[in-house]
């Protein structure tokens, strides 16, 4: 019985298609007599719509759950389970993940028995039988209208939740990109630390911060002992990796919040936040210690197997101190600091006592 239509109303069907543009709608008539259900349907056939018949509300379930119509004539008296009751149960579960929207036009043959009940619960029509069928077909047209703009709607909502979530998405890249190009343009290459240009940018903030709050800041400048002469001595390529070992210990020998960059050649420096003297002193011994303590081994073209040590100078000052107004004198004492360590015999840590 359920979408059972007959050659003839098919044939009748296909000739409305060309003339409706609503034709191949499906429509679900829900009604405990048959009669009343080939009554509408006889009277709606010349339009092309497609039926699915329901003899009531728990059969009508059923079938919203195997299709979904695009309209629903649903009488509203019918035994277990009544018009009035399905439209609230089908628009409780209107949203996208339950049966959508699907318009519902209720029928009854008392004059007004249920229908404010019917359209409070959110039945878009009402008819009361004897109904004409004219319009009864004026009013599915207006409702599959409707249908269909809300269809469009959904549609053009899934569409634009879909190019926001690619929008989201090339976004994120987008700022990761961003993220990984900036850490390049502050990297040293060779070393993996901070570069030049980044530190001093980072030393600009820091200072000003301490200025303003008056807290403590170290900076370190340290330099590796006899470079040249390990370059001149083993190549560059081993020079090279003497560095990137000298940072990797330099890094893991400090605080996160520490900031250590390449600041040329073989000299590195960092920035030591709320770090007094005492600490920043107690800092650079670690570093100058782990330094020496580093295991090097050069091996020749011929294979042979040899041990090189490596050490470093460092110099250290602090502020606030009335010697120390600006961040050109904070690098001028650090600087000055360094070579007082190489002056003292290299491998020492060297700090500023002025005031």
């Amino acid at each position: 019985m359920l979408d059972g239509a007959s050659t003839k109303m098919g044939e009748t069907t296909r000739r409305g298609s060309a003339a409706n543009p609503l034709a191949d709608r499906t429509i679900l008539l829900v009604d405990d007599e048959p009669a009343n259900i080939r009554h509408v349907r006889e009277g709606l056939s010349e339009h092309g719509y497609r039926f699915r018949e329901a003899n009531d509300g728990t059969e009508a379930l059923r079938s919203l759950r195997e299709v979904r119509p695009d309209l629903i004539i649903m009488d509203v008296e019918m035994p277990r389970l009544g018009g009035v009751e399905v439209c609230r149960i089908i628009k409780a579960n209107g949203g996208e993940g339950g049966f959508g929207f699907i318009p519902i036009i209720l029928v009854t043959a008392r004059q007004a028995a249920g229908k404010v009940e019917g359209l409070e619960l959110g039945a878009d029509d009402y008819l009361v039988k004897p109904f004409d069928m004219l319009e009864l077909s004026a009013r599915v047209k207006s409702m599959l209208r409707l249908k269909v703009l809300q269809d469009a709607v959904v549609e053009k909502n899934r569409e634009l939740d879909h190019k926001n979530r690619e929008l989201d998405r090339a976004n994120k890249e987008l700022a990761q990109k961003r993220e990984e190009l900036l850490a390049l343009t502050r990297t040293d290459a060779l070393t993996s630390l901070h570069n030049r240009r980044y530190f001093e940018e980072r030393l600009t903030e820091e200072f000003a911060r301490s200025t303003r709050y008056r807290s403590p800041l170290s900076l370190v400048m340290m330099d590796i002992d006899h470079f040249k002469r390990l370059n001149d001595t083993y190549g560059h390529p081993f020079g090279d990796e003497v560095l990137r070992m000298v940072a990797r210990t330099v890094r893991g020998r400090l605080r996160e919040v520490d900031f250590v960059a390449r600041y040329g050649g073989e000299e590195i420096i960092a920035l030591l936040p709320e770090t007094g003297p005492k600490d920043a002193m107690g800092a650079c011994e670690r570093v100058r210690e782990a330094i020496a303590s580093i295991q090097l081994e050069h091996r020749g073209q011929d294979g042979t197997r040899r041990p090189v040590q490596v050490t470093a100078s460092l110099g250290v000052a602090s502020v606030p101190a009335k010697s120390i107004p600006t961040m050109e004198e904070l690098l001028r004492a650090a600087d000055t600091c360094l070579y007082e360590a190489k002056g003292a015999g290299r491998n020492c840590v060297r700090q500023y006592q002025g005031e």
